[in-house]
């Protein structure tokens, strides 16, 4: 009896899954939140709730109001000059109020030169030694996120308060020509408004920067703090002073011829252009008034009789913009300059627990 045998095709039979059995798939991983946001959002609602945001944020309310006081007395005793005055919302900014015969105010722009940096200052300068002092850094350091983005969280929170409190208190003044005054900005005044808050951020932030780096290359906040503020009130208050004695001892005035006399006020102008407060002075005044035309004194004679006999007229925002344009790249790379060099020190520094 013979047996018959059936070949059977490997590939014929196939394995059915189970009808329990999970098929496998492939698990997405969602980008996880940049940690420098996480920090940043940490510390902009530290600065929020903090007295010091609350004491800076009246010194600025009182910086903006005790100018725009006096500037809308002398608009409302002289209506019929003030109609005729080209741009009369941005002249709120600028427009430098008298108490008196003997007694003048700084403008708005005078007052934020002089007390904006404390903004960037307070919000900076225990930004890093007062989480090494606290024993925090190296707790926040072992927290899966990248070292750099502690300094870049710090940095960006400080520009948020910052550009927060400067745009509630253009709003205000913007409210306050509205209602007290009766002036409706147009467009163009806007825009400038915009650009020169935009400028004022930079200037601010450059001084935000420089609290950065002190925060990082001192140890102790109390010496930052000192180094900080004592930096901002040589170069505000007592800058032209240094500024006058190194231009007396370099150019001094032998004869008094016009030459001469130019040549003097030219080198005076460059060495004041080193100070930040100088350059955003100069930028924020040619951006605010479409009067000005020029920054800078004639370095010749025919060019300063030539500047006598020119027209007066009316500057265009690209053409104001253009003027300025030297100033808004040396404030930009002065900022660049402190937050890079505060990054790399920070980047190298030994945290230890």
């Amino acid at each position: 009896m013979t047996s018959t045998t059936t070949a059977v095709d490997p590939g014929a039979v196939r394995k059915e899954p189970a009808a329990d059995q999970a098929t496998p798939t492939t698990r997405k991983r969602g980008i996880p939140r940049a940690g420098w946001t996480i920090i940043s959002a940490k510390e902009f609602s530290d600065h929020v709730l903090s007295s010091r945001f609350l004491v800076l944020a009246i010194i600025m309310a009182i910086a903006a109001a005790v100018p725009l006081y006096f500037i809308s007395g002398q608009i409302r005793e002289a209506p019929s000059g003030a109609t005729d005055f080209p741009a009369l919302f941005i002249a709120l900014f600028w427009l430098t109020p008298s108490v008196n015969d003997q007694i003048q105010l700084p403008s708005v722009v005078g007052f934020l030169a002089m007390v904006g940096p404390l903004l960037g200052l307070a919000f900076s300068f225990d930004a890093i030694n007062g989480e090494r002092a606290n024993g925090t850094l190296p707790r926040l350091l072992s927290q899966p996120i990248h070292r750099d983005d502690v300094i870049n969280g710090k940095f960006g929170a400080g520009l948020a308060v910052i550009a927060m409190v400067l745009v509630v208190m253009i709003g205000g003044v913007t409210a306050f020509a509205l209602i007290r005054l009766g002036i409706v900005p147009e467009a163009n005044e806007l825009l400038r408004v915009f650009l020169w808050i935009l400028l004022t951020l930079i200037y601010i932030a450059l001084w935000l920067a420089f609290g950065l780096l002190l925060s990082v290359g001192i140890r102790r906040a109390a010496t930052s703090a000192l180094v900080g503020f004592g930096t901002w009130l040589l170069l505000t208050f007592f800058g032209g002073l240094i500024v006058s004695l190194i231009n007396g001892v370099v150019a001094p005035l032998t004869t008094g011829s016009g030459e001469d006399v130019l040549k003097n006020i030219g080198l005076r102008e460059t060495l004041q252009r080193l100070l930040p407060d100088t350059l955003y002075r100069e930028a924020s005044l040619t951006l605010l008034n479409p009067q000005v035309t020029t920054v800078s004194t004639p370095a010749t004679l025919g060019q300063y009789a030539q500047a006598q006999q020119r027209i007066p007229s009316l500057f265009s925002l690209d053409q104001s913009f253009i003027l300025i344009w030297p100033q808004v790249v040396a404030l930009v790379g002065l900022t660049v300059a402190c937050f890079a060099l505060a990054y790399v020190l920070f980047m190298r520094q030994e945290v230890r627990a």
